[in-house]
């Protein structure tokens, strides 16, 4: 019995250890994750307004260049130009005479050939056999260049060079379908896209990276933003970057790492940089949309607004005669207006106030979007708004 207890004894001694080792173990581990969990906060907090050199600026000026041809997308069912469209029965003709067929182009009735431009980007280093994405748009009267396929079409730089040729089927994010008396249409079907549709045929010269310095030339150039990036670049490598203006930054490749400048730009446009945001509201006046930049300040100003409202009403009042009267019919119209202005309120908005503040004073008042570009055009006029205004 007495060993039968002390084995029962042992087992629970064994079982209680047991279960204060998991409680130790559960508890590092809630530890190591709330540290974790608050050190990836701290880390985002802090990038949060950080952007890479690659995303800030162009190294040695190396960037897109734009390409533009015009073709034609046939295989259409019915929506392509119409018979009055010259350019398009031009083309038509011309492209069958250079496969041994003439044609008259003032002849030609066909409905499902349509005339396009067609547009795409070179990136950078772009080598020859290499495929690009390109746009395609109508030109003509065509209804919808959906289910049609690109023909070959020469894409021509600001040189008036060939660099690319595109070709092939037309994705369309759209769609029209229409009756005798009624039609449906989504987004717009007369423009679309064909995914590597273009290859390269020809290549931009681009600048060697054998030298002993390289420029970095910023998107937007800003005396901050410039300085910012050479005190990073320093970071890395000790004196080898220098802001020359605004918009360029001077860096020289250390010498240890001139036989492998691919390493060393790869290091330099991964820099993380804080941007310093200019003090800017975007308007958009077409769709109702405002963007307003962190750094707006607004002095202090007392806002008023007020809707008026024009309500206007035609009726007619007919007067007929009797039955089998020698009277005529009279019509007499009747117009009613009504004006409605609402009261104004007047809001304080106090010196200084913030991006947050300005948004929840502006709802507030409880007004529409275009009024509140109405509101930001006024304040702007009145020398309290601390920022520029660009309507677009």
């Amino acid at each position: 019995m007495d060993g039968a207890y002390g084995g029962c004894g042992m087992a629970f001694l064994r079982e209680t250890n047991m279960t204060h080792r998991e409680r130790v173990h559960r508890s590092t581990i809630v530890v190591c994750m709330a540290f974790f969990i608050v050190a990836f906060l701290l880390f985002m907090a802090g990038m949060a307004d950080a952007a890479r050199i690659k995303e800030m600026g162009y190294i040695n000026g190396a960037r897109s260049n734009q390409l533009i041809g015009y073709g034609l997308v046939t295989g259409l069912a019915g929506t392509g130009d119409k018979s009055n469209t010259i350019f398009t029965n031009q083309s038509l003709a011309n492209m069958l005479e250079t496969m041994g067929i003439r044609v008259d182009p003032k002849s030609t009735k066909v409905n499902n050939v349509a005339a396009v431009m067609v547009t795409c980007n070179l990136p950078p280093f772009a080598r020859i056999g290499s495929k690009i994405d390109v746009t395609i748009a109508s030109i003509g009267d065509a209804k919808s260049i959906e289910g049609g396929v690109l023909v070959a079409t020469p894409l021509k730089g600001a040189d008036g060079a060939v660099y690319a040729m595109a070709q092939g089927p037309i994705v369309v994010g759209g769609f029209l379908a229409s009756g005798q008396g009624a039609s449906v249409q989504k987004n717009h079907p007369t423009a679309g896209r064909i995914a590597n549709g273009a290859t390269i045929e020809r290549e931009v010269l681009s600048e060697d990276y054998k030298g002993e310095a390289i420029m970095i030339a910023l998107k937007m150039p800003d005396f901050t933003n410039a300085r910012r990036v050479a005190d990073r670049i320093n970071e890395t490598f000790r004196g080898s970057a220098h802001a020359k203006d605004a918009g360029t930054i001077n860096v020289r490749i250390p010498g240890e790492m001139k036989d492998n400048p691919v390493k060393f730009l790869s290091i330099v446009e991964n820099l993380d940089i804080k941007t310093d945001m200019q003090a800017k509201i975007v308007v958009d006046e077409k769709t109702g949309t405002v963007v307003i930049g962190e750094n707006v300040r607004v002095s202090t100003v007392v806002i008023s607004h007020g809707n008026i409202s024009v309500q206007i009403k035609e009726d007619a009042r007919v007067s007929q005669p009797m039955p089998f009267g020698q009277g005529q019919t009279v019509v007499t119209p009747d117009t009613q207006i009504k004006v409605r202005e609402d009261r104004g309120k007047f809001y304080l908005l106090e010196s200084g106030i913030s991006i947050r503040e300005l948004v929840n004073a502006l709802n507030a008042t409880g007004i529409s979007t275009r009024d509140v570009i109405t509101i930001l055009q006024t304040i702007k006029a009145s020398g309290a708004l601390h920022a520029e205004l660009e309507v677009i």
